[in-house]
């Protein structure tokens, strides 16, 4: 899986609601892109980008100290 599907995929989880990603949670299995009904939900992470600037008119500067990006937080990996 890339990194990419990985992404969507996990926003995906996120939107089938708390259920659906504790049942992930319990059983990765099921954390699949297409499988039980999932679709990649790219388009859900440009959705505070796009209020924000409906709402002021401004684009938003979206440098935060953490990073939605697949494999982006190398601290927090083990090595086991």
């Amino acid at each position: 899986m890339s990194a990419d599907a990985f992404l969507y995929t996990r926003a995906a989880v996120v939107a089938a609601a708390r259920e659906e990603y504790e049942r992930v949670l319990r059983d990765p299995a099921r954390f699949l892109p297409f499988a039980n009904g999932f679709v990649w939900a790219e388009a859900l992470l440009h959705v505070p980008d796009t209020a924000y600037e409906r709402l002021t008119g401004d684009a938003w500067d979206r440098r935060t100290r953490y990073s939605y990006e697949s494999y982006s937080n190398t601290a927090g990996w083990t090595n086991a």
